[in-house]
């Protein structure tokens, strides 16, 4: 039977904290007879265990969704060392990461599930295991580029570690990667995801509309306007164990321009610019909520409220807003007639907000200042995302070639 080996990062203290005592084996019972099992083909599993737990608390403790994305990695990635190469970790060779990659590119059926899963579920005191769960979902049968690129880059970054903390002798993901069948060096245009004109319309309008009858909409409203207008990534919004965003994060300097002050990828502070048109979103959000039209320095309300409950909202509930526009204006654009675009709305995502924003300003605002906004580091980093400079003049130069 497959088991999770990594719960969330809120019990990651505990794990690692009772992973060489009794505490382990009642709290996870399954998890330690399965380990103890594992134990009797690769006796090292367990001090591996151990090793990977740390190493998800040194990575994840600055970014649960990095503590995430290395933990799904990480994890699928020992279970088959252990179960199917039947061999420790650390002592794997190239031919080794060489066949997990293969697998990678397409896993047993019993190692895969149709939907994301929950690892456990407390009981009493006891983490009980979602027998449902798997380490790949269905869709990460036949891996992507992505897909793959995010494997690499987890492996890599966890053998360097391990040869830092000399766990190790060697890293042979480098040139695995390299001489991968299966990566595509990527020179094709690539245009970002965003939405079309009639549709940014509907879903923001028809949400808007609807305000009037159901008020509780104005969170969503404020929540589109954030995305969109400040470009921001949606995790930027949400509660997190370093941040909480609240609304004297909004402030306004000596000549009477507004800014947000927010946490974004790598913990990193910036101030975004506020338009005239969001800081009427934000007067009317605020109105909506019985606060005064514009932010004080004091305030500590949060960003975007929960209904019920206090603080602000996560990820996944900021998620859950956005999708509920999202299927408002797909209901009222299939009214309309317009069948095309309700049915492209069905792939987008709340980040597509964030690229349709920066992709709209960036005919028109400075590259520099849209970049500073977006907060990529590197100014070139926006040019080949939004404005793609290179590509539309060669696009130009091209056009009168003779055949």
């Amino acid at each position: 039977m497959l088991v999770a080996l990594v719960d969330t990062l809120k019990q990651l203290r505990y794990q690692i904290a009772h992973i060489e005592d009794d505490t382990l084996k009642s709290e996870y019972p399954e998890l330690s007879v399965f380990i103890q099992d594992v134990s009797l083909t690769v006796t090292e599993s367990k001090a591996e265990l151990k090793f990977l737990y740390q190493f998800l608390y040194v990575y994840g403790r600055k970014s649960e969704a990095t503590f995430n994305r290395f933990r799904n990695e990480l994890e699928r990635f020992h279970l088959w060392s252990w179960l199917i190469q039947e061999k420790p970790v650390l002592s794997l060779k190239r031919e080794d990461i060489e066949a997990y990659v293969d697998f990678m590119v397409e896993p047993d059926k019993e190692w895969s599930t149709t939907s994301v899963q929950w690892r456990y579920k407390d009981k009493q005191g006891i983490r009980l295991l979602n027998k449902n769960w798997r380490p790949f979902i269905a869709r990460d049968s036949i891996a992507s580029q992505q897909t793959l690129a995010a494997m690499f880059t987890a492996l890599n970054v966890f053998y360097k570690f391990a040869i830092l903390e000399e766990k190790a002798f060697a890293n042979f993901v480098p040139v695995v990667k390299k001489n991968s069948p299966y990566l595509v060096v990527q020179s094709q245009i690539q245009i970002p995801d965003t939405l079309s004109d009639i549709q940014w319309e509907y879903v923001f309008g028809v949400t808007r509309d609807l305000c009037e009858k159901k008020p509780e909409l104005e969170r969503n409203l404020f929540t589109l306007a954030c995305l969109k207008g400040l470009y921001l990534r949606i995790s930027e919004l949400s509660e997190r164990p370093q941040w909480s965003p609240v609304m004297s994060h909004f402030w306004q300097d000596n000549d009477g321009f507004w800014f947000l002050r927010i946490m974004g990828k790598g913990n990193k502070l910036r101030d975004v610019t506020l338009s005239d048109d969001f800081l009427t979103y934000l007067k009317r959000y605020r109105i909506y909520r019985s606060l005064p039209a514009l932010p004080r320095v004091d305030e500590s309300h949060p960003l975007v409220h929960k209904i019920r409950g206090s603080g602000g909202m996560t990820v996944r509930q900021i998620r859950r807003l956005v999708q509920q526009s999202f299927d408002l204006a797909k209901k009222s654009l299939l009214d309309d007639g317009f069948t095309d675009d309700a049915q492209q709305l069905e792939a987008a995502t709340a980040h597509w907000l964030r690229h349709t924003g920066a992709t709209h300003d960036a005919q028109t605002r400075p590259l520099k200042h849209l970049s500073e906004d977006l907060g990529h580091a590197k100014i070139a980093t926006t040019d080949q995302i939004y404005i793609q400079t290179n590509i539309k003049e060669r696009a130009k130069s091209g056009l009168k070639r003779k055949v």
